[in-house]
């Protein structure tokens, strides 16, 4: 029996007034969460990073580098907190996928962050060099649900041209390879099937991740600043040794990545 409320539309595509305000917002939620923890206000560093796999805050923690910033209202999140170059940053490990990371971007810029670099483990569609190695991306295909809530359907999320300029020359300086194109977002890892990944190859798609392009429309939006890394560590689980990020679980070179990102951004402030 077909439910007779069944439709060939879906409630995705369906009443968004996008210039219409939300009546929950980010900026509610923190004091909320300050008030039941009874945290005092404190505000994020300028710079603050999304490390989805949470390798390099592992590593961060297990050299002593960062430390946990006990004043973080985050419900979901913990946020830490640590130095390079003189610069202090933010990180939060283990946002996977486009709604969480975005759930937690906008709490960041609510709590005074200024520019946000996600940086993502992903799997390589169209080869630019063996795995392990970078993708700055400059434009990613909205196959996840989080970005058609911020702005009515486009193909790609794409990266401020204003932005990526700078970032791409400061990422030269890197000692492992940064290239840039685009990516695949998705929310659904275990469907990328055969046609799906042929459909990416075929419009030179570099990789697939999930948080990209939900992350760039919302950046877009908000009109704030925020730069996304694939680094591509697999293929998807085909060979023995996929997966494998090299020294320190790739966190070494995922920091000199963001320290390019840094100094470019700052370039602009």
């Amino acid at each position: 029996m077909t439910d007779s409320s069944d439709s060939d539309s879906s409630p995705l595509f369906e009443a968004k007034e996008f210039a219409e305000p939300s009546v929950f917002t980010p900026e509610a939620l923190l004091e909320n969460a300050r008030r039941q923890k009874d945290l005092s206000k404190r505000s994020v560093p300028d710079i603050c990073l999304l490390d989805p796999d949470g390798d390099i805050v592992r590593q961060l923690m297990a050299t002593g580098e960062a430390r946990k910033d006990d004043a973080w209202p985050g419900y979901h999140t913990d946020l830490y907190r640590f130095e390079r170059n003189g610069e202090e940053f933010g990180i939060v490990g283990c946002a996977v996928g486009a709604s969480f990371a975005v759930l937690v971007a906008e709490q960041l810029f609510a709590a005074g962050c200024r520019f946000l670099v996600s940086i993502t483990s992903s799997g390589q569609i169209v080869p630019k060099d063996d795995p392990p190695y970078f993708v700055l991306i400059e434009r990613a295909l909205r196959d996840e649900g989080t970005s058609h809530h911020y702005r009515p359907t486009s193909r790609y999320g794409t990266l401020d041209d204003d932005l990526g300029a700078p970032v791409e020359q400061a990422c030269k300086t890197v000692s492992r390879p940064v290239y840039t194109g685009a990516t695949w977002t998705t929310d659904a890892p275990f469907r990328e099937t055969e046609t799906a990944i042929d459909s990416a190859r075929s419009e030179d798609i570099l990789a697939v991740e999930m948080e990209a392009a939900a992350l760039y429309t919302f950046a877009a939006v908000r009109d704030v600043p925020v730069v996304c890394f694939a680094h591509v560590t697999n293929q998807m689980g085909q060979t023995e040794d996929d997966f494998e990020k090299g020294d320190a679980d790739g966190s070494r070179d995922a920091l000199a990545v963001i320290d390019a990102a840094a100094t470019a951004w700052r370039s602009l402030d």
